[in-house]
């Protein structure tokens, strides 16, 4: 029986007592649903019609202009090619906030674009690193990336703590980590999640960005086997992308005081350590972060999040970006499970892009505005 795993990542994490989620082809589910009744385990079946709800988000979209930048839809999935004319677009006309370059280039040879947000107000300024989409089929993410960049462009005159983030700080924001997996995503499987590298001994691609840093590297919870979805890769930074991104924050790990990955889905937000159960040492800052911005991301909709070291609140994980940069000297490390908690799953409807955004943005905000005040 072949499944695709949506939560857990992997078949390892799976223990008694426990929702899971699995995407099963067509003709497969008319001998697992038998299964599942003969070992009495209880199931529900949340969409019947993958194809259908795949196709209503990536369809028809011939109706929409592509090239108008003015009515930039934020409360719609893009594809790579639109959000990289976004990027552009807004290089040119917000040059005053807005600085686009690459940090490198993928398997595939494409750019690996990054926005550089804030006012050039002095010298040296602390900065907070942002990724969305390690994981390709986790769409929510590259739209939370753009709507962040939205809002700090349309409220930056209005909104005293946006003007006070972006005059203190500059804000690294990268929409599309996996730009290979993504595009993938949007031409061939909606449900990919790996990079796309090409395996010399096996028929398969990719390897799972978010196992491939240098930080107990393909230990528990990552895969060995070049077909699994938390495949750890045949080294580590074996990924260009992940290689990139790596030496990037290397090199500006004195500026870097805050980094954030967005994922989805499970309405979590985490932080170290991923890889062991351990307390990490500023803690109680990092704590006491984290529970005010899930506080302040409630405080929108009524919305809930868990939030925890990675390992006891999610499940434990080796290789992690997140991990890798608290290990590297940024002392605030967070990566968000954005909506939601497997209603939808990777298929979150466009029409919740906006209260997920509006929500996250809160937590954002709240995290950047403690890291201006001093911890101890």
């Amino acid at each position: 029986l072949q499944v695709d795993l949506w939560q857990p990542s992997s078949p390892f994490h799976i223990v008694e007592g426990m929702a899971t989620d699995v995407r099963v082809p067509r003709n497969a589910s008319r001998s697992l649903l038998p299964y599942l009744q003969q070992a009495s385990i209880p199931y529900t079946i949340l969409i019947s019609d993958l194809q259908k709800a795949i196709e209503n988000q990536t369809g028809q979209r011939s109706y929409r202009n592509r090239r108008s930048l003015s009515g930039y839809n934020y409360e719609m999935y893009h594809s790579l090619e639109e959000i990289q004319d976004w990027m552009d677009h807004l290089n040119k006309t917000h040059s005053d906030l807005v600085h686009m370059f690459s940090v490198g280039e993928s398997y595939e040879g494409r750019p690996l674009f990054v926005l550089k947000l804030g006012k050039r107000s002095r010298p040296y300024k602390k900065a907070v690193w942002i990724d969305c989409g390690i994981h390709a089929r986790e769409w929510i993410g590259p739209a939370f990336c753009q709507w962040f960049v939205k809002e700090a462009l349309e409220t930056y005159q209005t909104d005293p703590a946006m003007r006070k983030m972006l005059t203190q700080l500059y804000f690294y924001i990268m929409p599309v980590f996996n730009v290979d997996g993504y595009h993938f995503s949007w031409t061939n499987d909606r449900f990919w999640r790996k990079t796309r590298s090409k395996n010399t001994r096996f028929r398969c691609h990719g390897v799972d960005a978010n196992r491939n840093w240098k930080v107990k590297w393909c230990d528990e919870g990552a895969s060995l086997h070049p077909c699994d979805d938390t495949y750890c890769g045949p080294f580590p930074e074996s990924e260009p992308e992940v290689k990139a991104v790596a030496h990037f924050l290397r090199k500006h790990r004195k500026q870097i005081k805050a980094y954030l990955s967005f994922h989805a889905y499970a309405q979590m937000l985490l932080y170290p350590y991923s890889y062991k159960y351990a307390t990490i040492p500023n803690f109680s800052c990092v704590e006491l972060a984290a529970y005010n911005a899930v506080n302040a991301l409630q405080s929108a909709y009524g919305v809930r999040y868990r939030y925890g070291p990675a390992s006891t609140t999610l499940y434990v994980s080796s290789g992690s970006s997140m991990d890798w940069a608290y290990k590297n000297g940024i002392p605030y490390a967070f990566a968000f499970e954005l909506r939601d908690t497997g209603h939808f799953g990777f298929l979150l409807p466009e029409t919740l892009i906006k209260p997920t955004c509006t929500e996250t943005m809160l937590a954002v905000k709240n995290i950047t505005l403690h890291l201006l005040k001093k911890c101890h």
